[in-house]
């Protein structure tokens, strides 16, 4: 790991493997950073991403939740498990956008630490063996978009339903947060739409609400005191 007095390392790099803290918890050795709450990851993503973007509530068939950072696969993990939870008829559409894919065996590790998603986890676990970048259940169509966000989301013909912004802090991961990727984000969000992120960092809110989103402060999970939840207007202009 580089000390914090060497340069930062490229983020076009291949992916490296997680280092495996308290247990199994995977922290990235790039970024370092964790790849999910230390405390409780699986909560936190139902607070973050489910509760920030009002699900269940607004899923119906061909909902589509878009999300920049695919990490350990736990945020996937547990829409499905919502969706299913909730009866949703039809199809949950998911894109996620990742320059680091995990290793299948690393990931399948991280997920291993939530009993509560087993059953799904192992449902999809052939398919990261396969390296698979895109398959189809039937409640599930699912993508991912691997490479650097910053080229591949403005390339992207889609818009979202919901957006989880779940990239690395923005002190360790700036390249996620930029001004230029968030409008990309406001661009490819559907009238009505919406994005949450773990993050309250006062430049994230503002690079958020100058791409067009009204955006708010709210209690975040655990030791975080807040969190941040965006909303795209019905009306906007294109």
């Amino acid at each position: 790991m580089s000390q914090p007095d060497t340069p930062r390392p490229d983020p076009l790099l291949p992916a490296d493997a997680p280092e495996w803290r308290d247990g199994d918890v995977p922290v990235s050795p790039r970024f370092d950073d964790p790849y999910y709450s230390l405390e409780n990851g699986l909560a936190e993503t139902r607070h973050t991403f489910h509760a920030g973007n009002d699900l269940p509530a607004r899923l119906v068939d061909g909902f589509h939740v878009a999300e920049l950072g695919f990490g350990t696969g736990l945020n996937l993990l547990a829409t499905l498990a919502l969706w299913r939870a909730e009866g949703i008829p039809g199809a949950l559409r998911f894109t996620t956008f990742e320059a680091f894919p995990l290793a299948a065996e690393d990931m399948l590790r991280a997920q291993a630490a939530f009993p509560e998603l087993s059953d799904i986890a192992a449902e999809l676990a052939p398919f990261w063996q396969q390296n698979a970048r895109a398959f189809s259940l039937p409640d599930l169509q699912f993508t991912m978009i691997e490479g650097d966000a910053r080229q591949t989301l403005a390339a992207w013909d889609q818009r979202a339903d919901a957006w989880f912004l779940d990239g690395f802090s923005p002190a360790k991961n700036p390249e996620l947060w930029g001004a230029d990727l968030m409008v990309e984000v406001a661009r490819h969000t559907a009238p009505g739409g919406s994005a949450a992120t773990y993050t309250a960092a006062g430049h994230v809110r503002r690079t958020l609400a100058d791409a067009g989103f009204e955006v708010t402060r709210q209690p975040g999970h655990g030791r975080k005191r807040h969190m941040t939840v965006a909303k795209m207007p019905l009306a906007r202009t294109p």
